[in-house]
């Protein structure tokens, strides 16, 4: 089969791959050469196209779930069809209207933008639609203040890289002054404000306790504090809409799989390691066993990431079977992804649904 992978297609397998998927797609079971020989694309006779077909099961592109049935797709064979034969789909005036009414909110609050975006997502593809706030990775305490209480608690106050202004209420076991605070905050500032947590070292931390030994004791659960804070405001978020979506599908079907479906949705961490670890920030698809979610390895997860000023701040997406209509997805995401950046969206309001995807940005 991996030899047969490596072969090119013809034009003729290419059109009967593209027939068969688009029909699986929509109807969702086997697809035969009587089914093809109707399709007004392909006028070959049905011994040609069993043989065509024949040949690309061998070659990986198809899979024959019963011995009498016809044919479906492959994972190998919705990747090439997403990489090299899928079309632009052209947006109706009816959803490029509801994708240019998220435009007049764009200037907003991003949660709340993100929040229409997941809405609209889920109306317009039919799929469970998903919105994420990455992971940031680059948060650091710019700024340290303490505030006296009394002489056995006082709050430590952190102003954060991205702006966020975080406290926490320390105790000690000794009585501290105001002078004591305020040499404390020095030192703080001095050494560990503007460094990123994971360049702050074991011999930095004893150098700190060893320049103010009588404040040795509050130096680690300071450190603590603000790795705290920082894995707080680090953790990304994960919304989604639609889950309800999954079970008109009979990939989903199975009560178990189904609660396993969305118990990864309402966990959110694996999706949110998985696409705030990506390193493309171009629309992605990733299909069936691509997936690094093990639940995940059944179905197509299709995002894009938002950016504004040039920095990604989050990604908007969709999950549903592998048997998934690639083509308006794709196009939909990628408008929507364009309409909340600060992009450039011309496209929307032509009528032809946006520029063609090109095959590197669907790549996995």
């Amino acid at each position: 089969m991996e030899n047969g992978k490596n072969k090119e297609l013809n034009e003729r397998k290419k059109l009967i791959l593209k027939a068969i998927i688009e029909a699986h797609v929509k109807g969702g079971g086997p697809v035969g050469s009587k089914y093809l020989t109707q399709n007004k694309q392909i006028a070959l006779s049905s011994a040609t196209i069993r043989n065509e077909m024949a040949e690309l099961e061998e070659m990986g592109y198809l899979e024959q779930p019963h011995t009498s049935a016809g044919r479906i797709p492959s994972e190998y064979g919705y990747r090439f069809y997403v990489n090299n034969l899928i079309q632009r789909y052209k947006m109706t005036s009816a959803e490029l209207r509801r994708l240019n009414s998220l435009i007049k909110s764009k200037l907003t609050e991003l949660d709340f933008v993100l929040d229409r975006a997941t809405k609209t997502a889920a109306a317009l593809t039919n799929y469970t639609s998903l919105s994420v706030k990455p992971k940031q990775r680059t948060v650091y305490a710019s700024h340290f203040k303490t505030v006296y209480i009394s002489p056995n608690f006082f709050i430590l106050v952190m102003l954060m890289s991205n702006g966020m202004v975080k406290t926490r209420q320390l105790r000690t076991e000794f009585p501290v002054s105001d002078d004591l605070l305020e040499r404390l905050e020095a030192l703080l500032n001095a050494n560990i404000s503007g460094v990123d947590p994971d360049n702050v070292t074991v011999p930095m931390i004893i150098e700190m306790e060893s320049k103010m030994p009588e404040c040795e004791t509050l130096i680690n659960p300071i450190i603590k504090c603000v790795y705290e804070v920082i894995n707080e405001i680090d953790s990304g978020d994960l919304r989604y809409e639609g889950v309800n979506l999954l079970l008109q599908y009979p990939e989903y079907s199975d009560i178990e799989r189904f609660k396993s479906m969305l118990g990864m949705l309402e966990r959110k961490d694996e999706l949110l390691n998985l696409i705030s670890s990506s390193e493309h920030d171009g629309l992605q698809v990733y299909i069936g066993s691509e997936n690094s979610v093990d639940i995940m390895k059944s179905s197509s997860l299709i995002f894009k990431t938002v950016k504004r000023g040039g920095k990604i701040v989050g990604a908007i997406g969709v999950i549903g079977p592998c048997r998934m209509d690639y083509s308006k997805v794709i196009t939909t995401i990628d408008c929507l992804a364009r309409t909340i950046s600060d992009e450039e969206t011309d496209a929307l309001t032509s009528g032809d649904g946006g520029s063609e995807t090109e095959n590197e940005e669907t790549t996995k």
